[in-house]
């Protein structure tokens, strides 16, 4: 941050967005044109036109842009960040012998860092202000500690999503290590914890007990849920059978199970958590908003890894409109039919980016909207040097098939601008680079230059193309050969 933007944008200022068209995401949908917007404190003091404010406030030209909630993204692997795009081309099978199997355990806790790091940087830049970090390669509770050092330093909303690929769940939840970690950790609106797991259907069902634990620490659990080849109804009905499906757990992808299924999500309070550029890349089913919108299941978007995908929520709201929008259409065709009138609307989109996300969290007392009394995360989408920011005719279809990361102009988070005029502030970019490429140094040293080449695009043995991906148990199920 610049001298000149400490001064302008010190926490004891208020801060006052003018003339801006608001998109509320409040519970009515209510747009306001030319409306200001004040933020003192952590807080949204006042929204109208022309609003009376302190002398010391900080004004901000809106003219021309798009006032939004920050955005939500309820499943990101952000330790995955440093190694961005070089799993362009996998399926998910290659991901899983990757990662589950061949290289995930080379991550040092240090290279968790980077990855957080850079991956919480990249989502305040695209206008996400909160993200839960599904963090899954957490081997030891020194890579937890440094995933949650990264997500404080970066100053987003986060959720540390606890989880640990490389053993059981029933193993790594029991650890006194682990419990010690849990207890101690400060949570708040600020910092949320999850237990980030997936059930196999084992009928033994040995994940029970890691729910037991989430119970015991009072938090929700997150897991893949309905993906091909990994997790299936199987697991729903155990979840279910033994009282563990409770309210705000998170079904992420969900996109291959039955109405069965997904009326025991709806039933207990479930979300879902939609990944569509990730489900119609990599094979865990068709993207599964149609399915859930016929069943009743509240929505949230993510956008998995940038592994493979870009971090930022425009891309999941254009795939999601996509990819629901493809199927109702084929749907119909399928039986001689036509659609006249779309169902899945771009405001939807929008709100399941927003409200969908906080809802997902339990936070949607505090954020997924602007009105005055909740915290204060605050998006811009504003950008006069861009043909594509004019006409705003149409400001949900604009925000979620428009605009883009480029046009995010300004973010606030807790009342605290970390972005401003297109540029992070208090962000030492130079810092991320740096452990980044010590990351990517030292995976390629171990791997050897020929394999590092050969993991963009690996072989899978056939004796790994697996019934389910997870190394720390042996059942399998070869449901996924009987389809």
């Amino acid at each position: 941050m610049s001298e000149q933007g400490e001064e302008t944008f010190d926490a004891d200022r208020p801060i006052v967005f003018r003339n801006a068209l608001v998109v509320t995401m409040d519970d009515v949908h209510t747009v306001l044109d030319g409306a200001d917007l004040l933020v003192v404190g952590e807080r949204i003091e006042a929204i109208g036109p022309a609003l009376e404010v302190p002398e010391s406030a900080v004004e901000i030209d809106a003219s021309g842009g798009i006032l939004m909630p920050g955005m939500i993204d309820t499943h990101r692997h952000l330790w995955q960040t440093a190694m961005r795009g070089y799993g362009a081309d996998w399926t998910l099978t290659q991901y899983f012998v990757w990662n589950y199997l061949s290289y995930g355990k080379h991550f040092r806790p240090q290279d968790i860092y980077a990855g957080n790091l850079l991956g919480a940087i990249e989502a305040i830049d695209a206008g996400v202000t909160t993200t839960v970090d599904w963090s899954h390669g957490l081997q030891t509770v020194e890579h937890g500690e440094a995933a949650l050092e990264a997500l404080q330093q970066v100053g987003g909303r986060a959720v540390l999503a606890y989880g640990n690929i490389h053993a059981g769940p029933w193993e790594w939840t029991a650890a006194p290590e682990f419990r010690a970690f849990a207890e101690a950790l400060p949570r708040s609106d600020m910092l949320g914890f999850q237990l980030a797991f997936d059930v196999t259907g084992d009928p033994a069902y040995p994940e029970g007990a890691a729910f037991d634990v989430a119970r015991d620490l009072d938090v929700a659990v997150t897991t893949h849920a309905g993906v091909w080849g990994a997790t299936n109804d199987d697991g729903i009905r155990l979840m279910h059978s033994h009282g563990h499906m409770r309210q705000g757990n998170v079904y992420v992808h969900a996109a291959t199970l039955s109405a069965d299924s997904y009326q025991r999500i709806a039933a207990t309070g479930g979300y879902a958590s939609v990944s569509s550029e990730s489900e119609s890349s990599c094979g865990q089913g068709y993207p599964s908003s149609w399915a859930l919108r016929a069943h009743g299941v509240p929505i949230s978007l993510s956008m998995d890894t940038s592994v493979w995908w870009s971090g930022d929520l425009f891309s999941a709201m254009r795939a999601t409109l996509a990819s629901d929008r493809t199927r109702e259409h084929f749907e119909a065709h399928a039986s001689g039919d036509t659609v006249t009138n779309i169902s899945l609307r771009a405001q939807d989109v929008v709100d399941w980016a927003t409200r969908g996300g906080a809802r997902a969290l339990g936070l949607d007392s505090a954020v997924g909207s602007l009105e005055p009394g909740r915290k204060a995360d605050v998006v811009l989408i504003k950008n006069d040097d861009s043909p594509v920011m004019f006409p705003v005719l149409h400001p949900y279809g604009h925000i979620a098939l428009q605009a883009q990361r480029g046009d995010v102009h300004t973010v606030v988070v807790n009342g605290r601008v970390l972005k401003h005029e297109h540029r992070l502030l208090g962000t030492d970019l130079a810092k991320a680079r740096t452990a980044v490429d010590q990351t990517i140094e030292h995976l390629r040293a171990t791997l050897g230059d020929d394999e590092w080449r050969r993991g963009m695009s690996p072989e899978i043995p056939e004796s790994k193309v697996l019934d389910n991906p997870y190394m720390y148990t042996e059942y399998a199920d070869d449901s996924t050969h009987r389809a």
